[in-house]
């Protein structure tokens, strides 16, 4: 078992792993590669990177979390995995906050169902575990370590598992889809583990100041860090002084779903972003109003399947920011596997990543049987 404690950002890593995959790999990937933010660039190999042969065995990956009875994300990874020709089967599993490192050991690293003829290649976290997995890792991307999130394990034959990010890539790669945003600032709702992807993901977008706004700012010491390390300026107030803002350019929400409906959001122009993770339904009441009010709305239904585009490149095997062959094919199937058209629309009525058939596939998820992960 892993028996350094997580203590925060780049630290050495665990269990006699590479130096290049902690703070070492940080100073290297920004010599080598665009960066991105500290800790996190595109890389830009000389040669072709070989890509391993996984096809040959069938594989075991899920998501965890909870709840996670409504989650999407079987639907579009066995969308993957059917369009890609593997026999990988992606499941979910009720973990709740304390309880993970127990289910890794007796189910990932035990003898869960199925484990000796199909062995586990990754998990996908979703709340409550984006944080609490980073102790249970052996080696952390440079990104997920900068953000102390990790939403993806890779797990390799021996066991060994690696954490990563995916998150900042849905938010980025939705954006750009749809609007050439650039802000200069960023108001962000919430203040938990996608709170801080958002953060990043902003920066990359081009935002230098944030206005975070939650229920409890005693809770923002993680975003007040990571601004720090950022280089950007930070404000923090609670939720119920938003009606005292002027109106907004850029805003990300990472409330649950509900709690952002009343909120005073108003957009300063036609231009004017709002980045609502929540997605069922859709839209939300808030996007409703910042749409009605003239502004460009989003949902987070276009950031889950982009999110997991990435996961997929890398439980295949591949670099996080390597395309997988015939990719667009593969997206497309992921993105019709929960309603969403085959193409990244615009967003030329006011609410973009709109998604009529969201509630409809998360029902038809939620509903459907699958083999326990246990």
């Amino acid at each position: 078992m892993r028996e350094a404690p997580w203590s925060g950002r780049c630290t050495p890593e665990r269990r006699g792993a590479s130096s290049t995959t902690g703070c070492d790999a940080q100073q290297h990937r920004r010599e080598e590669g665009r960066s991105r933010g500290p800790g996190h660039t595109v890389s830009r190999p000389s040669a072709v990177r070989e890509v391993p042969d996984l096809s040959a065995a069938p594989r075991r990956l899920a998501v965890l979390g909870s709840p996670i009875a409504h989650s999407l994300s079987p639907a579009l990874h066995r969308a993957a995995y059917a369009e890609l020709g593997l026999d990988w089967h992606y499941d979910r599993a009720e973990v709740a906050s304390g309880e993970l490192e127990q289910f890794l050991a007796e189910t990932v690293d035990g003898t869960g169902t199925g484990t000796a003829d199909r062995p586990w290649r990754g998990l996908s976290l979703t709340m409550p575990l984006k944080r609490e997995v980073l102790p249970l890792l052996d080696t952390v991307s440079p990104l997920a370590r900068s953000l102390g999130v990790a939403n993806t394990v890779v797990i390799d034959d021996d066991g060994r598992r690696h954490g990563h990010n995916t998150d900042v890539d849905g938010i980025v790669r939705t954006v750009e889809a749809h609007h050439d945003a650039r802000p200069e600032s960023a108001t962000i709702l919430g203040g938990g583990a996608t709170a801080s992807s958002a953060m990043w993901a902003a920066w990359q977008l081009g935002a230098r100041s944030f206005s975070v706004h939650l229920r409890n700012p005693m809770r923002a010491g993680e975003l007040t860090s990571l601004a720090s390390e950022l280089g950007g300026d930070i404000s923090i107030a609670p939720l119920t002084e938003l009606g005292t803002l002027a109106p907004l350019d850029f805003v990300i929400s990472t409330l649950p779903g509900g709690v952002a409906d009343d909120l005073p959001l108003r957009p300063r122009s036609g231009s004017s972003i709002l980045f609502d993770v929540a997605y069922e339904p859709w839209p939300t009441r808030v996007a409703s109003t910042w749409s009605a009010d003239g502004g460009i709305a989003f949902s987070g239904l276009d950031m889950l399947v982009e999110q997991a585009v990435s996961q997929v490149r890398l439980f295949t095997g591949r670099a996080q920011e390597e395309r997988l062959d015939d990719e667009d094919r593969v997206r497309a199937a992921m993105r019709a596997a929960v309603g969403l058209p085959e193409t990244r629309s615009t967003a030329a009525d006011g609410v973009g990543a709109a998604a009529p058939a969201a509630e409809a596939a998360a029902t038809t998820a939620a509903a459907t049987t699958t083999s326990p992960v246990a």
